[in-house]
């Protein structure tokens, strides 16, 4: 089973999919993240009592960027981000375990998990993937998802460095090249390390 983490923006999201399209059976925390939050979902609700009815839109979705600049922004921001995984953390955790569990014998799991380090989860995986970029690429990439710069450093800063990252890393890709680049590098991997063995 590989974990394959990097902060956000990093691009790991890319390198799951092409992994995906190798083979691999993914379970993507931040897919199962949103999952989650969904409407009438429990989680959801311990989110609303603990951040605010107000980020609950009038169609029973949450308002995804509000909680964000509310929790990881400002002053105290530990104990919200605290706060707020410990609602998710284990509704993700679980659903994550059911996909990896029904991985057929002889193909490969992928646990696409950005707070790898944060969790102290390494141990449990044949293998880490770490995916990494300066941070003012995963700035100026958050941006063009319509996050404001000030809020992606934020969210940056809250997370582990690329030090602690590299410290758990088996394999270690510096995503700064093209979308074909990082593709044929993921290709590489997978053939090199991740399935030599199976």
């Amino acid at each position: 089973m590989v974990a394959v983490s990097g902060g956000i923006g990093s691009g790991k999201s890319s390198v799951t999919a092409s992994f995906k399209s190798l083979g691999a059976l993914v379970a993507d925390a931040d897919v199962i993240a949103r999952e989650i939050l969904e409407p009438g979902r429990p989680a959801l609700a311990q989110v609303a009592a603990r951040f605010g009815d107000d980020l609950i839109r009038e169609d029973g979705t949450l308002d995804r960027a509000g909680l964000a600049r509310r929790v990881f922004a400002g002053e105290g921001a530990d104990e919200r981000i605290a706060a707020l995984n410990a609602i998710t953390h284990p509704a993700i955790e679980r659903r994550a375990w059911e996909i990896l569990n029904a991985a057929p014998a002889g193909s490969l799991a992928v646990y696409d998990i950005p707070l790898l380090v944060e969790g102290d989860y390494a141990d449990r995986f044949d293998a880490v993937v770490i995916v990494d970029a300066p941070v003012e690429e995963r700035v100026a990439r958050l941006e063009g998802r319509g996050v404001a710069p000030e809020d992606a450093r934020a969210r940056i800063r809250a997370q582990a460095s690329s030090d602690q990252r590299r410290a758990i890393a088996h394999v270690w890709i510096d995503n700064c090249g093209s979308a074909d680049d990082l593709a044929q590098v993921c290709t590489q991997v997978w053939e090199r390390w991740l399935t030599s063995d199976l």
